[in-house]
Protein backbone atom coordinates (compact mmCIF):
# COMPACT_ATOMS: atom_id res chain seq x y z
CA UNK A 1 0.00 0.00 0.00
CA UNK A 2 1.39 3.47 -0.77
CA UNK A 3 1.65 5.64 2.24
CA UNK A 4 1.49 9.62 2.30
CA UNK A 5 4.63 9.64 4.35
CA UNK A 6 6.91 6.56 3.56
CA UNK A 7 8.77 5.20 6.52
CA UNK A 8 11.90 7.14 6.46
CA UNK A 9 14.29 8.16 9.14
CA UNK A 10 13.62 11.44 10.45
CA UNK A 11 15.15 14.88 9.19
CA UNK A 12 17.08 17.46 11.19
CA UNK A 13 14.81 19.21 13.56
CA UNK A 14 13.96 22.86 12.76
CA UNK A 15 13.05 26.10 14.56
CA UNK A 16 9.66 27.54 15.44
CA UNK A 17 8.81 31.28 14.04
CA UNK A 18 5.23 31.81 14.47
CA UNK A 19 2.73 30.44 16.41
CA UNK A 20 -0.94 31.24 15.78
CA UNK A 21 -3.71 29.18 18.18
CA UNK A 22 -3.02 25.18 17.00
CA UNK A 23 -1.27 26.16 13.97
CA UNK A 24 2.62 26.54 14.37
CA UNK A 25 5.04 27.61 11.28
CA UNK A 26 8.18 26.07 11.63
CA UNK A 27 11.78 26.67 9.61
CA UNK A 28 14.40 24.66 8.94
CA UNK A 29 13.47 21.09 8.17
CA UNK A 30 14.84 20.30 4.83
CA UNK A 31 13.40 16.86 3.48
CA UNK A 32 10.31 16.72 5.33
CA UNK A 33 6.99 16.00 3.85
CA UNK A 34 3.24 17.13 3.44
CA UNK A 35 1.06 14.91 6.15
CA UNK A 36 4.11 13.95 8.24
CA UNK A 37 4.36 14.06 12.11
CA UNK A 38 6.13 16.72 13.84
CA UNK A 39 6.74 16.38 17.60
CA UNK A 40 6.72 20.28 18.40
CA UNK A 41 8.27 22.41 21.71
CA UNK A 42 9.87 20.86 25.00
CA UNK A 43 6.91 18.98 25.99
CA UNK A 44 6.88 16.93 22.36
CA UNK A 45 3.40 18.14 21.18
CA UNK A 46 1.92 16.12 18.61
CA UNK A 47 1.16 17.94 15.06
CA UNK A 48 0.91 17.54 11.29
CA UNK A 49 2.81 19.65 8.46
CA UNK A 50 -0.34 20.99 6.51
CA UNK A 51 1.41 23.14 4.07
CA UNK A 52 4.85 23.64 2.98
CA UNK A 53 6.20 26.60 1.00
CA UNK A 54 10.02 26.53 0.42
CA UNK A 55 11.88 26.24 3.98
CA UNK A 56 7.98 27.47 5.45
CA UNK A 57 6.39 24.48 6.78
CA UNK A 58 2.91 25.02 8.55
CA UNK A 59 2.09 22.52 11.11
CA UNK A 60 -1.48 21.27 12.54
CA UNK A 61 -0.72 21.02 16.29
CA UNK A 62 -3.81 18.43 18.29
CA UNK A 63 -3.24 19.55 21.32
CA UNK A 64 -3.46 23.16 23.00
CA UNK A 65 -0.23 25.45 22.39
CA UNK A 66 -0.27 27.35 25.11
CA UNK A 67 2.95 28.59 26.60
CA UNK A 68 4.41 27.34 23.24
CA UNK A 69 6.85 30.39 21.62
CA UNK A 70 9.17 31.12 18.89
CA UNK A 71 12.43 29.20 18.80
CA UNK A 72 11.53 26.50 20.37
CA UNK A 73 12.18 23.00 18.51
CA UNK A 74 10.13 20.81 16.23
CA UNK A 75 11.38 17.93 15.17
CA UNK A 76 10.18 15.50 12.32
CA UNK A 77 9.47 11.81 13.14
CA UNK A 78 9.30 10.67 9.52
CA UNK A 79 5.97 8.74 9.96
CA UNK A 80 2.54 9.86 8.30
CA UNK A 81 -0.31 10.17 11.10
CA UNK A 82 -0.69 6.53 11.35
CA UNK A 83 -3.29 4.43 13.91
CA UNK A 84 -2.04 1.20 15.55
CA UNK A 85 -4.31 -2.09 14.38
CA UNK A 86 -4.69 -5.47 16.48
CA UNK A 87 -5.87 -6.80 19.18
CA UNK A 88 -7.35 -4.56 21.97
CA UNK A 89 -9.08 -2.14 19.73
CA UNK A 90 -12.44 -3.65 20.78
CA UNK A 91 -14.29 -1.65 24.21
CA UNK A 92 -11.51 0.75 24.01
CA UNK A 93 -12.31 4.78 24.12
CA UNK A 94 -9.76 6.65 22.08
CA UNK A 95 -8.66 10.53 21.26
CA UNK A 96 -9.17 12.05 18.26
CA UNK A 97 -5.35 10.71 17.45
CA UNK A 98 -5.88 7.19 19.45
CA UNK A 99 -4.00 8.05 22.36
CA UNK A 100 -6.25 5.60 25.03
CA UNK A 101 -8.17 7.95 27.60
CA UNK A 102 -8.53 4.73 30.12
CA UNK A 103 -4.91 4.95 30.13
CA UNK A 104 -4.33 8.16 30.23
CA UNK A 105 -6.61 8.59 33.03
CA UNK A 106 -5.21 6.24 34.94
CA UNK A 107 -1.81 7.90 34.54
CA UNK A 108 -2.35 11.89 34.34
CA UNK A 109 -6.27 11.88 36.13
CA UNK A 110 -9.29 13.26 34.78
CA UNK A 111 -7.83 16.04 32.15
CA UNK A 112 -5.11 15.13 29.38
CA UNK A 113 -1.89 16.60 29.81
CA UNK A 114 -0.12 18.19 27.29
CA UNK A 115 2.16 15.99 25.59
CA UNK A 116 0.90 12.89 27.11
CA UNK A 117 1.62 9.37 25.10
CA UNK A 118 0.54 6.55 25.62
CA UNK A 119 0.44 3.28 22.97
CA UNK A 120 -2.84 2.82 21.67
CA UNK A 121 -2.61 -0.90 22.54
CA UNK A 122 -2.07 -2.25 25.43
CA UNK A 123 1.62 -3.82 25.21
CA UNK A 124 1.39 -6.11 28.60
CA UNK A 125 -1.73 -7.89 27.79
CA UNK A 126 -1.14 -11.24 26.32
CA UNK A 127 -3.79 -12.71 23.55
CA UNK A 128 -4.21 -16.26 23.12
CA UNK A 129 -3.51 -16.64 19.13
CA UNK A 130 -4.80 -19.42 17.00
CA UNK A 131 -3.49 -20.20 13.65
CA UNK A 132 -5.31 -20.51 10.36
CA UNK A 133 -2.86 -21.36 8.12
CA UNK A 134 0.33 -23.70 8.61
CA UNK A 135 3.51 -24.56 7.82
CA UNK A 136 4.22 -24.39 3.39
CA UNK A 137 1.31 -22.25 2.96
CA UNK A 138 1.91 -19.47 0.51
CA UNK A 139 -0.25 -16.16 1.61
CA UNK A 140 -0.62 -13.04 0.60
CA UNK A 141 -2.04 -9.71 1.82
CA UNK A 142 -5.16 -10.31 3.42
CA UNK A 143 -5.12 -13.40 4.19
CA UNK A 144 -5.88 -14.60 7.38
CA UNK A 145 -3.13 -16.08 9.68
CA UNK A 146 -4.73 -16.73 12.83
CA UNK A 147 -7.56 -15.64 15.42
CA UNK A 148 -7.68 -13.74 18.66
CA UNK A 149 -11.08 -13.80 20.63
CA UNK A 150 -10.63 -10.49 21.77
CA UNK A 151 -14.49 -10.32 22.98
CA UNK A 152 -17.51 -12.67 23.23
CA UNK A 153 -18.95 -10.63 19.96
CA UNK A 154 -15.55 -10.56 18.12
CA UNK A 155 -13.23 -12.47 16.82
CA UNK A 156 -10.18 -10.36 15.87
CA UNK A 157 -8.49 -11.82 13.04
CA UNK A 158 -4.66 -11.45 12.06
CA UNK A 159 -4.22 -10.62 8.05
CA UNK A 160 -0.68 -10.23 6.05
CA UNK A 161 -0.39 -6.78 6.13
CA UNK A 162 0.51 -4.60 2.70
CA UNK A 163 2.78 -5.11 0.55
CA UNK A 164 3.92 -8.77 2.33
CA UNK A 165 3.02 -11.83 0.58
CA UNK A 166 5.67 -14.99 1.27
CA UNK A 167 5.67 -18.76 2.45
CA UNK A 168 4.85 -19.78 6.25
CA UNK A 169 8.11 -20.94 7.65
CA UNK A 170 6.53 -21.24 11.28
CA UNK A 171 3.56 -20.60 12.96
CA UNK A 172 2.08 -22.26 16.65
CA UNK A 173 -0.84 -21.73 19.12
CA UNK A 174 0.34 -19.64 21.84
CA UNK A 175 0.03 -16.70 24.19
CA UNK A 176 1.62 -13.65 22.86
CA UNK A 177 1.83 -9.46 22.74
CA UNK A 178 0.63 -7.62 20.34
CA UNK A 179 4.72 -6.76 19.69
CA UNK A 180 5.56 -10.40 19.67
CA UNK A 181 6.24 -12.13 16.90
CA UNK A 182 3.37 -15.00 15.83
CA UNK A 183 4.15 -16.23 12.46
CA UNK A 184 7.70 -16.15 10.60
CA UNK A 185 7.74 -15.80 6.40
CA UNK A 186 9.60 -16.26 3.54
CA UNK A 187 9.05 -13.98 1.43
CA UNK A 188 8.55 -13.68 -2.59
CA UNK A 189 11.75 -11.81 -2.37
CA UNK A 190 13.75 -14.53 -0.55
CA UNK A 191 14.07 -12.72 2.64
CA UNK A 192 12.74 -14.00 6.42
CA UNK A 193 10.07 -11.42 7.79
CA UNK A 194 8.65 -11.83 11.78
CA UNK A 195 5.04 -10.68 11.75
CA UNK A 196 3.07 -9.38 15.39
CA UNK A 197 -0.64 -8.58 15.94
CA UNK A 198 -0.27 -5.49 15.36
CA UNK A 199 -0.36 -3.09 12.27
CA UNK A 200 0.19 0.63 11.48
CA UNK A 201 -2.08 1.91 8.64
CA UNK A 202 -2.10 6.16 7.66
CA UNK A 203 -5.15 7.54 8.11
CA UNK A 204 -5.59 9.69 5.26
CA UNK A 205 -5.69 7.18 2.25
CA UNK A 206 -8.82 4.36 2.12
CA UNK A 207 -7.34 1.03 2.82
CA UNK A 208 -6.89 -1.29 -0.53
CA UNK A 209 -10.05 -3.67 -1.37
CA UNK A 210 -10.42 -6.34 -4.33
CA UNK A 211 -13.24 -5.26 -5.60
CA UNK A 212 -16.18 -2.79 -4.26
CA UNK A 213 -19.86 -3.96 -5.03
CA UNK A 214 -23.27 -3.16 -5.13
CA UNK A 215 -25.34 -3.15 -1.92
CA UNK A 216 -27.84 -5.94 -1.60
CA UNK A 217 -29.38 -5.98 1.74
CA UNK A 218 -30.24 -3.21 4.42
CA UNK A 219 -28.48 -2.23 7.74
CA UNK A 220 -31.46 -2.61 9.96
CA UNK A 221 -31.70 -0.67 12.60
CA UNK A 222 -34.94 -1.24 14.24
CA UNK A 223 -35.91 2.34 14.15
CA UNK A 224 -39.71 1.94 12.08
CA UNK A 225 -39.12 5.40 10.02
CA UNK A 226 -35.42 4.08 8.43
CA UNK A 227 -36.09 0.69 8.25
CA UNK A 228 -39.59 1.02 6.49
CA UNK A 229 -39.64 4.32 4.45
CA UNK A 230 -35.99 5.42 4.73
CA UNK A 231 -33.89 2.41 5.18
CA UNK A 232 -29.75 2.53 4.40
CA UNK A 233 -28.01 -0.28 2.84
CA UNK A 234 -24.88 -2.18 3.92
CA UNK A 235 -22.57 -0.23 2.49
CA UNK A 236 -24.38 2.73 2.54
CA UNK A 237 -24.32 6.22 3.23
CA UNK A 238 -26.74 8.24 5.12
CA UNK A 239 -26.73 12.41 6.33
CA UNK A 240 -28.92 13.47 9.64
CA UNK A 241 -28.93 17.22 9.45
CA UNK A 242 -31.27 19.07 11.54
CA UNK A 243 -31.58 22.61 13.37
CA UNK A 244 -29.99 22.30 17.75
CA UNK A 245 -33.05 20.16 20.01
CA UNK A 246 -33.68 18.25 17.27
CA UNK A 247 -32.51 14.84 18.05
CA UNK A 248 -29.59 14.04 16.12
CA UNK A 249 -27.45 12.87 18.82
CA UNK A 250 -30.50 10.42 19.51
CA UNK A 251 -30.77 9.41 16.69
CA UNK A 252 -27.13 8.36 16.57
CA UNK A 253 -26.88 6.62 19.98
CA UNK A 254 -30.17 4.85 18.86
CA UNK A 255 -28.53 3.38 15.27
CA UNK A 256 -25.30 2.59 17.48
CA UNK A 257 -26.90 0.53 20.00
CA UNK A 258 -29.11 -1.10 17.25
CA UNK A 259 -28.39 -1.80 14.05
CA UNK A 260 -27.12 -5.27 13.04
CA UNK A 261 -23.33 -4.61 11.85
CA UNK A 262 -21.40 -6.40 13.92
CA UNK A 263 -18.56 -3.75 14.47
CA UNK A 264 -19.60 -0.12 15.58
CA UNK A 265 -17.18 2.81 15.59
CA UNK A 266 -18.76 6.02 16.95
CA UNK A 267 -16.50 9.03 16.45
CA UNK A 268 -17.74 11.89 18.74
CA UNK A 269 -16.59 14.79 16.58
CA UNK A 270 -16.66 18.08 18.29
CA UNK A 271 -20.16 17.00 20.11
CA UNK A 272 -20.70 18.00 23.80
CA UNK A 273 -19.06 16.10 26.78
CA UNK A 274 -22.41 15.19 28.48
CA UNK A 275 -23.51 13.63 25.45
CA UNK A 276 -20.58 11.55 25.33
CA UNK A 277 -20.82 10.63 28.62
CA UNK A 278 -24.60 9.54 28.17
CA UNK A 279 -22.96 6.88 25.32
CA UNK A 280 -19.63 5.73 28.09
CA UNK A 281 -22.59 5.67 30.34
CA UNK A 282 -25.06 3.44 28.49
CA UNK A 283 -23.02 1.20 25.80
CA UNK A 284 -22.00 -1.38 28.74
CA UNK A 285 -25.20 -1.40 30.54
CA UNK A 286 -27.21 -2.11 27.18
CA UNK A 287 -27.67 -5.76 25.24
CA UNK A 288 -27.32 -6.72 22.10
CA UNK A 289 -30.79 -7.92 20.80
CA UNK A 290 -28.70 -10.77 18.58
CA UNK A 291 -26.44 -11.88 21.69
CA UNK A 292 -27.32 -11.13 25.28
CA UNK A 293 -23.67 -9.69 25.32
CA UNK A 294 -22.82 -6.20 26.59
CA UNK A 295 -22.83 -3.52 23.35
CA UNK A 296 -19.44 -2.07 24.20
CA UNK A 297 -18.17 -5.71 23.25
CA UNK A 298 -18.38 -4.70 19.71
CA UNK A 299 -17.76 -1.33 20.32
CA UNK A 300 -14.68 1.25 19.51
CA UNK A 301 -15.37 4.36 20.52
CA UNK A 302 -13.47 7.99 19.45
CA UNK A 303 -14.12 10.76 21.50
CA UNK A 304 -12.92 14.07 20.88
CA UNK A 305 -15.46 16.52 22.98
CA UNK A 306 -15.92 20.21 22.19
CA UNK A 307 -13.27 21.54 24.72
CA UNK A 308 -10.60 19.43 23.25
CA UNK A 309 -8.02 21.00 20.82
CA UNK A 310 -10.40 21.75 17.92
CA UNK A 311 -7.12 20.58 14.85
CA UNK A 312 -7.99 17.14 16.56
CA UNK A 313 -11.29 17.03 15.18
CA UNK A 314 -10.20 16.47 11.64
CA UNK A 315 -7.77 13.69 12.72
CA UNK A 316 -10.83 11.71 14.32
CA UNK A 317 -12.76 11.36 11.92
CA UNK A 318 -9.78 10.00 9.84
CA UNK A 319 -8.53 7.76 12.58
CA UNK A 320 -12.39 6.37 13.32
CA UNK A 321 -13.07 5.32 9.17
CA UNK A 322 -9.32 3.76 9.28
CA UNK A 323 -10.45 1.66 12.35
CA UNK A 324 -13.58 0.47 10.62
CA UNK A 325 -11.90 -0.32 7.28
CA UNK A 326 -9.54 -2.82 9.27
CA UNK A 327 -12.51 -4.20 10.68
CA UNK A 328 -14.41 -4.74 7.08
CA UNK A 329 -11.10 -6.02 6.00
CA UNK A 330 -11.62 -9.05 8.38
CA UNK A 331 -15.05 -9.62 7.23
CA UNK A 332 -17.40 -7.93 9.29
CA UNK A 333 -19.72 -5.64 8.22
CA UNK A 334 -19.27 -2.47 10.39
CA UNK A 335 -21.08 0.91 10.97
CA UNK A 336 -19.39 4.06 11.45
CA UNK A 337 -21.67 7.03 13.05
CA UNK A 338 -19.91 10.92 13.05
CA UNK A 339 -21.34 13.11 15.39
CA UNK A 340 -20.91 15.96 14.14
CA UNK A 341 -19.01 16.35 11.24
CA UNK A 342 -20.09 20.00 11.30
CA UNK A 343 -17.73 20.79 13.73
CA UNK A 344 -15.02 19.06 11.73
CA UNK A 345 -15.71 21.22 8.92
CA UNK A 346 -15.66 24.22 11.65
CA UNK A 347 -12.50 22.76 12.35
CA UNK A 348 -11.02 22.96 8.73
CA UNK A 349 -12.35 26.53 8.54
CA UNK A 350 -10.65 27.55 11.63
CA UNK A 351 -7.07 26.54 9.90
CA UNK A 352 -7.84 27.71 6.76
CA UNK A 353 -8.17 31.06 7.95
CA UNK A 354 -4.77 30.76 10.02
CA UNK A 355 -3.14 29.27 6.79
CA UNK A 356 -4.68 32.52 5.10
CA UNK A 357 -6.05 30.73 2.11
CA UNK A 358 -8.87 32.01 -0.10
CA UNK A 359 -11.94 31.83 1.95
CA UNK A 360 -15.12 29.64 -0.25
CA UNK A 361 -18.64 29.99 0.76
CA UNK A 362 -19.42 30.92 4.48
CA UNK A 363 -15.59 31.38 4.91
CA UNK A 364 -15.12 27.35 4.50
CA UNK A 365 -12.09 26.28 2.56
CA UNK A 366 -12.44 25.86 -1.27
CA UNK A 367 -11.84 22.25 -0.75
CA UNK A 368 -14.87 21.30 1.95
CA UNK A 369 -16.56 19.51 -1.05
CA UNK A 370 -13.79 17.26 -1.90
CA UNK A 371 -12.56 16.76 1.85
CA UNK A 372 -16.10 16.22 2.89
CA UNK A 373 -16.24 13.26 -0.33
CA UNK A 374 -13.11 11.75 0.29
CA UNK A 375 -14.44 10.71 3.65
CA UNK A 376 -17.85 9.15 2.67
CA UNK A 377 -16.49 7.72 -0.18
CA UNK A 378 -14.40 5.12 1.65
CA UNK A 379 -18.10 3.58 2.69
CA UNK A 380 -19.23 0.55 0.91
CA UNK A 381 -19.96 -3.41 -0.08
CA UNK A 382 -16.54 -4.73 -0.73
CA UNK A 383 -14.40 -8.01 -1.64
CA UNK A 384 -11.46 -7.78 0.90
CA UNK A 385 -8.37 -8.41 -0.31
CA UNK A 386 -7.26 -12.19 0.78
CA UNK A 387 -7.68 -15.92 -1.45
CA UNK A 388 -11.06 -16.64 0.26
CA UNK A 389 -12.33 -13.06 -1.06
CA UNK A 390 -14.52 -12.78 1.78
CA UNK A 391 -17.38 -10.03 1.28
CA UNK A 392 -17.82 -7.01 4.00
CA UNK A 393 -19.43 -3.58 4.30
CA UNK A 394 -18.43 -0.40 5.59
CA UNK A 395 -21.26 2.18 6.55
CA UNK A 396 -21.30 5.60 7.36
CA UNK A 397 -24.20 7.73 9.17
CA UNK A 398 -23.01 11.70 9.63
CA UNK A 399 -24.42 14.37 11.97
CA UNK A 400 -24.98 17.65 10.35
CA UNK A 401 -25.48 20.61 12.48
CA UNK A 402 -26.22 23.33 10.38
CA UNK A 403 -26.83 26.74 12.24
CA UNK A 404 -30.20 27.21 12.52
CA UNK A 405 -31.56 24.36 10.55
CA UNK A 406 -30.35 26.01 7.62
CA UNK A 407 -30.42 22.74 4.93
CA UNK A 408 -28.74 25.63 2.18
CA UNK A 409 -25.49 25.86 4.27
CA UNK A 410 -22.54 24.64 2.79
CA UNK A 411 -21.42 21.61 4.93
CA UNK A 412 -24.74 20.37 4.49
CA UNK A 413 -25.12 21.12 0.39
CA UNK A 414 -21.41 19.60 0.50
CA UNK A 415 -22.20 16.28 2.32
CA UNK A 416 -25.86 15.74 0.17
CA UNK A 417 -23.74 15.62 -3.02
CA UNK A 418 -22.14 12.00 -1.77
CA UNK A 419 -24.51 10.95 0.50
CA UNK A 420 -27.89 8.51 -0.31
CA UNK A 421 -29.82 8.57 2.32
CA UNK A 422 -31.22 11.92 3.84
CA UNK A 423 -32.90 12.00 7.17
CA UNK A 424 -34.28 15.50 7.65
CA UNK A 425 -34.75 16.34 11.12
CA UNK A 426 -37.77 18.56 11.73
CA UNK A 427 -37.64 20.69 15.03
CA UNK A 428 -41.27 21.27 14.73
CA UNK A 429 -42.19 17.30 15.21
CA UNK A 430 -39.23 17.64 17.83
CA UNK A 431 -41.20 19.89 20.05
CA UNK A 432 -44.47 18.18 19.26
CA UNK A 433 -42.67 15.36 21.17
CA UNK A 434 -42.67 13.15 18.14
CA UNK A 435 -39.48 11.09 18.10
CA UNK A 436 -37.58 10.45 15.85
CA UNK A 437 -37.87 13.45 14.61
CA UNK A 438 -37.66 12.58 10.91
CA UNK A 439 -39.53 14.54 8.13
CA UNK A 440 -41.30 11.86 6.10
CA UNK A 441 -42.53 14.49 3.05
CA UNK A 442 -38.76 15.69 3.10
CA UNK A 443 -36.12 13.00 3.27
CA UNK A 444 -35.46 10.48 1.12
CA UNK A 445 -33.47 7.06 0.21
CA UNK A 446 -32.04 6.17 -3.03
CA UNK A 447 -31.19 2.75 -1.25
CA UNK A 448 -35.19 2.18 -1.56
CA UNK A 449 -35.53 -0.16 -4.63
CA UNK A 450 -32.80 -2.19 -3.12
CA UNK A 451 -34.25 -2.74 0.01
CA UNK A 452 -38.09 -2.79 -1.33
CA UNK A 453 -36.58 -6.18 -3.37
CA UNK A 454 -35.19 -7.98 -0.73
CA UNK A 455 -37.65 -7.58 2.08
CA UNK A 456 -39.99 -8.82 -0.65
CA UNK A 457 -38.56 -11.84 -0.60
CA UNK A 458 -36.93 -12.12 2.53
CA UNK A 459 -39.94 -10.49 4.98
CA UNK A 460 -43.22 -10.13 3.23
CA UNK A 461 -44.03 -9.85 -0.65
CA UNK A 462 -46.32 -7.00 0.20
CA UNK A 463 -43.75 -4.77 1.88
CA UNK A 464 -43.01 -2.53 -0.95
CA UNK A 465 -46.83 -2.20 -1.57
CA UNK A 466 -47.98 -1.31 1.98
CA UNK A 467 -44.97 0.98 2.36
CA UNK A 468 -46.08 3.26 -0.89
CA UNK A 469 -49.31 2.90 -0.17
CA UNK A 470 -48.74 4.23 3.55
CA UNK A 471 -46.09 7.10 1.74
CA UNK A 472 -49.16 8.74 -0.01
CA UNK A 473 -51.65 8.64 2.94
CA UNK A 474 -49.16 10.74 4.30
CA UNK A 475 -48.62 12.89 1.73
CA UNK A 476 -52.25 13.39 0.83
CA UNK A 477 -52.69 14.06 4.52
CA UNK A 478 -50.32 17.08 4.00
CA UNK A 479 -52.80 18.23 1.20
CA UNK A 480 -55.88 17.73 3.35
CA UNK A 481 -54.59 19.65 5.60
CA UNK A 482 -53.98 22.78 3.78
CA UNK A 483 -57.10 22.78 2.60
CA UNK A 484 -58.30 22.39 6.56
CA UNK A 485 -55.76 25.65 7.26
CA UNK A 486 -57.58 27.58 4.49
CA UNK A 487 -60.89 26.93 4.79
CA UNK A 488 -61.55 24.57 7.58
CA UNK A 489 -62.64 20.53 9.05
CA UNK A 490 -66.06 20.80 7.44
CA UNK A 491 -64.66 21.50 3.43
CA UNK A 492 -63.48 17.73 3.87
CA UNK A 493 -65.63 14.69 2.54
CA UNK A 494 -66.19 11.36 4.46
CA UNK A 495 -63.41 9.66 2.52
CA UNK A 496 -60.77 12.71 2.90
CA UNK A 497 -61.67 12.32 6.99
CA UNK A 498 -60.68 8.93 6.71
CA UNK A 499 -57.43 9.83 4.95
CA UNK A 500 -56.50 12.04 7.98
CA UNK A 501 -57.44 9.55 9.93
CA UNK A 502 -55.30 6.73 8.60
CA UNK A 503 -52.66 9.30 8.50
CA UNK A 504 -52.78 10.04 12.18
CA UNK A 505 -52.88 6.23 12.89
CA UNK A 506 -49.48 5.28 10.94
CA UNK A 507 -47.59 9.23 12.39
CA UNK A 508 -49.04 8.19 16.05
CA UNK A 509 -48.91 4.21 16.13
CA UNK A 510 -45.86 3.63 13.80
CA UNK A 511 -43.55 6.31 13.04
CA UNK A 512 -43.79 7.35 16.50
CA UNK A 513 -41.12 5.69 18.34
CA UNK A 514 -40.13 5.64 22.36
CA UNK A 515 -36.46 4.87 22.56
CA UNK A 516 -36.61 4.96 26.68
CA UNK A 517 -39.24 2.13 26.47
CA UNK A 518 -37.92 -1.40 26.67
CA UNK A 519 -40.05 -2.89 24.50
CA UNK A 520 -40.85 0.68 21.68
CA UNK A 521 -36.99 1.17 21.51
CA UNK A 522 -36.25 -1.53 18.98
CA UNK A 523 -38.87 -3.61 16.58
CA UNK A 524 -37.71 -6.07 14.36
CA UNK A 525 -38.32 -5.74 10.65
CA UNK A 526 -41.58 -9.02 10.62
CA UNK A 527 -43.03 -6.43 13.26
CA UNK A 528 -42.83 -3.20 11.79
CA UNK A 529 -44.59 -4.97 8.20
CA UNK A 530 -46.76 -6.54 10.79
CA UNK A 531 -47.66 -2.96 12.51
CA UNK A 532 -47.82 -1.24 9.24
CA UNK A 533 -50.01 -3.77 7.89
CA UNK A 534 -52.55 -3.60 10.60
CA UNK A 535 -52.96 -0.15 9.85
CA UNK A 536 -53.08 -0.50 6.26
CA UNK A 537 -55.74 -3.01 6.47
CA UNK A 538 -58.08 -1.11 8.07
CA UNK A 539 -57.53 1.58 5.78
CA UNK A 540 -58.73 -0.81 3.18
CA UNK A 541 -61.63 -2.60 4.82
CA UNK A 542 -62.99 1.10 6.05
CA UNK A 543 -62.78 2.52 2.63
CA UNK A 544 -64.87 -0.75 1.74
CA UNK A 545 -67.25 -0.05 4.30
CA UNK A 546 -67.63 3.48 3.45
CA UNK A 547 -68.28 3.15 0.29
CA UNK A 548 -71.10 0.70 1.20
CA UNK A 549 -72.82 3.30 2.94
CA UNK A 550 -71.56 2.56 6.93
CA UNK A 551 -70.99 6.32 8.29
CA UNK A 552 -67.11 6.88 9.31
CA UNK A 553 -68.27 7.81 13.01
CA UNK A 554 -69.42 4.32 13.08
CA UNK A 555 -66.03 2.96 11.47
CA UNK A 556 -63.86 4.88 14.27
CA UNK A 557 -65.45 3.52 17.09
CA UNK A 558 -64.40 0.47 16.55
CA UNK A 559 -62.98 -1.27 19.95
CA UNK A 560 -60.11 -3.13 17.83
CA UNK A 561 -58.93 0.46 16.76
CA UNK A 562 -57.65 0.87 20.55
CA UNK A 563 -55.63 -1.37 20.26
CA UNK A 564 -53.83 -0.61 17.00
CA UNK A 565 -52.10 2.03 19.16
CA UNK A 566 -51.17 -0.11 22.01
CA UNK A 567 -49.45 -2.43 19.07
CA UNK A 568 -45.75 -0.94 19.38
CA UNK A 569 -45.97 -2.32 23.15
CA UNK A 570 -46.68 -5.89 22.02
CA UNK A 571 -43.23 -7.77 22.36
CA UNK A 572 -41.46 -8.62 19.22
CA UNK A 573 -41.98 -12.71 20.53
CA UNK A 574 -45.82 -12.20 21.11
CA UNK A 575 -46.04 -11.57 17.35
CA UNK A 576 -48.80 -13.62 16.84
CA UNK A 577 -51.47 -10.92 18.85
CA UNK A 578 -51.50 -8.61 15.41
CA UNK A 579 -52.89 -11.38 13.38
CA UNK A 580 -55.47 -12.08 16.07
CA UNK A 581 -55.95 -8.09 16.48
CA UNK A 582 -56.21 -7.76 12.52
CA UNK A 583 -58.73 -10.51 11.99
CA UNK A 584 -60.61 -8.78 15.15
CA UNK A 585 -60.92 -6.16 13.34
CA UNK A 586 -61.64 -7.63 10.36
CA UNK A 587 -64.60 -9.11 12.18
CA UNK A 588 -65.84 -5.71 13.51
CA UNK A 589 -66.17 -3.58 10.07
CA UNK A 590 -67.56 -6.49 8.14
CA UNK A 591 -70.13 -7.03 10.79
CA UNK A 592 -70.77 -3.32 10.41
CA UNK A 593 -71.13 -3.85 6.95
CA UNK A 594 -73.70 -6.66 7.11
CA UNK A 595 -76.12 -4.49 9.32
Amino acid sequence: MTQTVADRSPTQEGRITKVAGPLVVAKGMPGARMYEMVRVGEQGLFGEIIEVRGDRYAIQVYEETEGLGPGEKAVPTGQALSVELGPGLIRSIYDGVQRPLDALRAEYGDYVVRGARKPALDRTKRWHFVPKVKRGDHVEVGDILGTVRETTLVEHRIMVPFGVRGTVEAIEEKEATVEEPVVRLRTDEGESLELTMMQHCPVRQAREVAEKVSPEAPLVTGQRVVDMFFPIAKGGTAAVPGPFGSGKTVVQHQLAKWCDADIIVYVGCGERGNEMTDVLMELPELKDPKSGEPLMHRTVLIANTSNMPVAAREASVFTGITIAEYFRDMGYDVALMADSTSRWAEAMREISGRLEEMPGEEGYPAYLGSRIASFYERSGRVVALGSDKRRASLSIIGAVSPPGGDLSEPVVQATLRVVKVFWSLDDKLAFQRHFPAINWLTSYSLYQGTVDAWANKEIAPNWSDERRLAMATLQREADLEEIVRLVGLDALSEGERLVLDVAKRIREDFLHQNAFNDVDTYTPLAMQHKMLHLIMDYYGLAQKAFERGVPLTKIVEQPALDEISRAKLVPASEMAELDALDARLRQEIEALTAE
